[in-house]
């Protein structure tokens, strides 16, 4: 099995370069927040990724969680690894100061939580719910019930899951049916809940569920939806875990993927009604749930990053020391000499580059939100889908393009190429379909807003552009002219829709994947692009002052050639998203059922 390695220089790099972290503490006043503290945080943090995280990976797969009659049995390792992940401090990293965490920004957050990821994503997924059950407490929660779960939350000494979907009401929330009856100062839950992350495990000695029901009185469809407070274990009155809860895993999904992350149904109410506590004001549920939805649709973006980063890893070694062929003098040809095994190793390093560069550009403008930046909350929110759609969707091609360089040797399990192409799959269906996040960008974040948003961030790669103009820089050369063709057909596109979408919704939808996906591909060449220029920024620096900075010219260079190769491979693809696009794909609904 492969070995992991915390992409530390490059996470720097983009830290420092394109989210300019240091100047971001220095305009909130965020004190001890460095560029030199996040290089130490991720060398840390690389250090648990690669020696306790990745060696339970492959063995979660093969031994997933079971159902015993004491609940969810978690795979063998991962409780100890666990408890080591929140012993070292690090479910507290970016939780407030005022709830016992560290209050570190969410950029350095979302960096850290790339290496999980990619260590054991299966695991990783426990505190990734986690931090979205304490985002909708803060957001929304009574300051008895902070009192109450917070600081066990942000501790890691309890775990959160979010409870929406039910059989008969999947991305369908308006029909939900679990129900609330109020009594005393609490409520009676009952109903059923299906595909719940982690929802049961023996890791922490409570479990706080958030879970979506209806008051009896509550009006119909989604304006009649509250959210809940469910814990595992009913506190005492000085907030200890006491009695079991009517709230249990009654079955466990057995998935392609993520084996070793339990995706429960979960009943509540079988013995009389489970004990929960409600959120906020009545009938609110839903748009307090999308406080955790959003901040969970950014995690799912950065796993699409982090599975295709493992992937990438695996692939360059065994396209190292594998060979086929012999030269004139007998010497074995290693496959990365050959031309498409470089192709699809440059593919997946520089996807991986424009993804990481995305996710943590999208995760500094949430800080920014946080501080009262009302320009980065809209962008935050243009964001959110792109980073869920684009960069799950390329995720599919990334670690597909693993077992591709693998031939045979990547279709048999015991290399474990495939397990993360099957880990991948999921990504692009949980926390809301692609086809729903592209809805929700041509919809909400484009045609509603009058394209706003989308204008602001063309008028930023136009400003990029201006820079790469005035370089002298072959590479930058090469570049500049491609990101200049694949913004004015992004430009064509936003003309478009503004003429054309806001008549025919229906038109608008069809092409509303190509269009998210025009964009995430936009959105990579662009910082790519910008990632270039630094770069080339840097070694002129460099050679002018004969001095070196943290990064070497090999990196620098690299870099570049990333950045170029994703102008030739990816850019174009701007292109076809935009031709389809502008086609209307008035033919979708050319065939009737029948046909079908």
């Amino acid at each position: 099995m492969s070995v992991y390695i915390a992409p530390q220089q490059d996470t720097i790099f983009v830290l420092d370069q394109l989210v300019e972290l240091d100047k971001l503490a220095a305009q909130y006043a965020l004190e001890d927040v460095s560029l030199e503290l996040a290089d130490v945080i991720v060398q840390e943090a690389g250090k648990l990724a690669t020696d306790v995280l990745a060696p339970l990976n492959a063995e979660g797969d093969k031994h997933g969680a079971v159902l015993t009659d004491q609940g969810v049995q978690q795979s063998p390792g991962y409780k100890d690894a666990y408890q080591q992940y929140v012993d070292n401090g690090w479910a507290m990293l970016t939780g407030p100061t005022q709830f016992g965490g560290q209050g570190l920004p969410n950029v350095l957050g979302t960096a850290v939580n790339e290496l999980w990821h990619s260590a054991n994503m299966a695991f990783a997924l426990c505190p990734m719910l986690s931090q979205g059950a304490v985002e909708a407490l803060i957001a929304h929660g009574s300051p008895e019930l902070q009192a109450r779960y917070l600081h066990k939350l942000i501790s890691g000494e309890w775990t959160g899951t979010m409870n929406l979907t039910e059989p008969n009401a999947g991305s369908d929330l308006a029909a939900v049916a679990c129900k609330a009856t109020p009594e005393g100062d609490y409520y009676r839950i009952r109903g059923q809940k299906i595909y719940i992350t982690w929802g049961d495990h023996h890791m922490t000695s409570n479990i706080v569920h958030l879970v979506l029901a209806r008051l009896p009185d509550a009006p119909a469809g989604v304006k009649g939806i509250s959210l809940f407070v469910v814990p595992k274990y009913v506190l005492s009155e000085d907030g200890e875990p006491t009695e079991l809860n009517d709230a249990r895993c009654i079955s466990l999904e057995h998935k392609l993927g993520i084996h070793a992350s339990p995706t429960c149904t979960m009943s509540f109410g079988d013995n009389g009604g489970a004990i929960g506590y409600l959120i906020g004001e009545p009938n609110k549920g839903l748009n307090y749930m999308f406080t955790m939805m959003n901040h969970a649709r950014q995690s799912v973006g950065l796993q699409g990053l982090s599975i295709s980063e493992r992937a990438y890893q695996q692939a360059l070694q065994f396209a190292k020391d594998r060979t086929q062929g012999t030269r004139k003098d007998g010497q074995k040809i290693a496959i990365i000499e050959y031309p498409d095994v470089r192709r699809m190793l440059m593919a997946m390093k520089s996807g991986c580059e424009a993804m990481r560069a995305l996710s943590l550009c999208a995760a500094a403008d949430i800080d920014k939100h946080h501080h009262g930046d009302s320009d980065a909350k809209q962008r935050v929110e243009f964001y959110t889908p792109i980073v869920k759609g684009w960069m799950t969707e390329l995720s599919q091609e990334l670690t597909s393009l693993n077992i591709q360089i693998h031939g045979g040797m990547g279709f048999v399990e015991e290399t474990g190429a495939a397990q993360h192409f099957r880990d991948a799959r999921i990504l692009t269906i949980y926390e809301g379909t692609t086809g729903i996040q592209a809805l929700d960008l041509v919809g909400r974040k484009t045609l509603s807003d009058e394209a706003n948003a989308l204008t602001q961030l063309l008028n930023e790669v136009d400003s990029t552009l201006t820079e790469l103009s005035a370089s002298t820089d072959k590479t930058l050369q090469h570049i500049t002219p491609r990101l200049t063709l694949a913004l004015q057909k992004a430009t064509t596109v936003k003309n478009w829709l503004l003429d054309q979408g806001q008549s025919d919704r229906q038109m608008a939808a069809a092409v509303s994947v190509d269009y998210l996906m025009m964009m995430g591909y936009l959105c990579g060449g662009w910082l790519m692009a910008k990632s270039a220029l630094r770069a080339a920024q840097l070694q002129t620096h460099n050679e002018a002052h004969n001095q070196n900075t943290q990064y070497s010219d090999e990196f620098l260079t690299g870099k570049q050639g990333t950045a170029h190769f994703y102008a030739e491979y990816y850019l174009p693809r701007v292109h076809q998203h935009a031709d389809t696009i502008l086609s209307g794909l008035s033919s979708t609904f050319s065939l009737d059922l029948e046909q079908l």
